[in-house]
């Protein structure tokens, strides 16, 4: 990547054409994004580049977990929407292995994607926040992160923004994310319940969102990607539903010393 903002003109009227309709953590309202929104996204990218490489060359690490602020959170005191994993290529450029979600569909795939085309969206704030995980996870997560098989291992189509955490029934893009650093950091796990059964070991603590009945009933008479029925009764009727979060899952690496202290680029 160029240092300059003059590399994205060209890019902006290819990027508007072949973006595609997958996403996460952020309102899904189809509106095509405007010249200025993906000008600021790239440039976002561009920046995160830069900030990475600089962190490479200081530390040699190749993989950080990533995330953007691409929904309004402030009601659920949620500072980001959604996370992926980032990893340095042979080639020199970072990329995103990350879960989506195809809006208004109760599906979820994975994408390999540039820094570009991760920040190519309508963001709420064009702000990255990334963790470096320590050097003992750094090989596991690469090896797993490249390898088409071990990477898609834990992926479960069934979706729903608000999973729950120790259900299997969907899966949410941290979730993904979450369940992947477990089977990284400990080669044994090879499915889901071995996944989570780790994290809890580990003591991952999902954040608690107050959503009332009212709003539960609306959101899944609405929407296919959003289902409650994986929560527990007890905690659904007291409207208590906990979830994986971007927020939760930096809290966590930082508390159990899996990452470094996340680190910010404000807009």
């Amino acid at each position: 990547m160029k240092s300059s903002n003059t590399w994205l003109a060209p890019l902006v009227l290819t990027a508007a054409l072949f973006a595609a309709p997958a996403h996460a953590g952020r309102a899904c309202d189809q509106q095509p994004l405007s010249v200025q929104t993906i000008i600021q996204g790239m440039a976002l990218a561009q920046r995160t580049s830069d900030a990475l490489d600089a962190e490479f060359a200081r530390s040699s690490a190749r993989v950080v977990v990533l995330g953007r602020a691409g929904q309004d959170l402030r009601q659920y005191q949620l500072r980001y929407s959604h996370l992926g994993w980032a990893y340095k290529t042979a080639e020199g450029p970072w990329r995103v292995l990350h879960k989506l979600n195809t809006c208004g569909a109760a599906t979820g795939a994975l994408y390999r994607q540039g820094l570009g085309e991760f920040f190519l969206d309508d963001l709420w704030r064009y702000e990255a926040v990334w963790a470096v995980p320590v050097p003992a996870l750094q090989a596991p997560l690469y090896a797993v992160l490249t390898d088409a098989q071990r990477s898609t291992r834990l992926n479960t189509r069934a979706y729903s923004l608000v999973s729950y955490p120790w259900s299997t029934r969907y899966q949410q893009s941290n979730q993904w994310a979450l369940e992947t650093l477990a089977s990284a950091a400990e080669p044994g796990i090879t499915s889901r319940e071995q996944a989570q059964a780790w994290l809890k070991f580990k003591d991952y603590q999902p954040s608690v969102l107050r959503i009332g009945a009212l709003t539960r009933l609306g959101a899944r008479a609405s929407s296919a990607n959003v289902a409650f029925d994986d929560h527990p009764n007890e905690k659904r009727f007291a409207d208590r539903i906990e979830t994986v979060t971007v927020d939760s899952v930096l809290a966590w690496l930082a508390r159990t010393g899996l990452t470094a202290a996340p680190q910010t680029l404000l807009p």
